[in-house]
C-alpha cells in the first residue's frame, strides 16, 4: 500500500464499515512503516491489510475487501499474505480482534488456525454503545514443523 492508494482505500473502507478507520490512521500506518498490502484484481483494488509489528509479534490491523467482491476467497489470501510477511520478519505469534458480530471474519480466522484467547471489553464503537472485541491468536510454527514428510 502506498499514499496513492489512499483514495481507493478509503472507498472501500466507508463501504465495508459502519464506524471506518480514518485516511489519517491509514497515513499514520504507512508512515510508522508497517506492513500494508493491497490486493488488486486486473486494475480494481479491491482489498487491502495492514500489520503491526514488534519483536517476535505481529498484529493483524486491518483486512478488508470491498463489500461487491467478498466471498470469493479475498479475505483469506489478504490473511495469509499478511502472515507470509510475518513469517519473514520473524514473528512467533500473530494476534487479531474481531467484532462478536462478524460470523464470517471470525469463521475465517479459526479456518486459518487462529483461536480466541480473550475479550476486550466494550473496545468497538457501535450503533447502540460499545462492542466486545474477541482476541485472537495464531502461532506461527516453523515452515518445517508445518510440512508433511515425503
Amino acid at each position: 500500500m502506498r499514499d496513492a492508494d489512499l483514495d481507493e482505500v478509503m472507498r472501500i473502507e466507508l463501504r465495508a464499515y459502519p464506524f471506518p478507520w480514518t485516511i489519517g490512521i491509514f497515513r499514520d500506518c504507512l508512515r510508522a512503516g508497517y506492513p500494508a498490502w493491497v490486493l488488486e484484481a486486473g486494475p480494481r483494488l479491491i482489498g487491502y491489510g495492514v500489520l503491526s509489528v514488534a519483536a517476535d509479534e505481529a498484529h493483524v490491523l486491518n483486512v478488508c475487501v470491498d463489500p461487491d467482491d467478498q466471498g470469493q476467497g479475498h479475505g483469506r489470501r489478504l490473511l495469509r499474505g499478511l502472515e507470509r510477511v510475518a513469517r519473514g520478519l520473524g514473528v512467533q505469534r500473530v494476534f487479531l480482534e474481531v467484532r462478536p458480530s462478524n460470523p464470517a471474519a471470525i469463521a475465517l480466522y479459526h479456518d486459518e488456525g487462529f483461536n480466541e484467547i480473550g475479550r476486550r471489553p466494550r473496545y468497538y464503537p457501535a450503533h447502540e454503545g460499545r462492542e466486545d472485541a474477541i482476541v485472537m491468536a495464531k502461532e506461527l510454527l516453523p515452515d518445517a514443523l508445518t510440512r508433511m514428510p515425503s
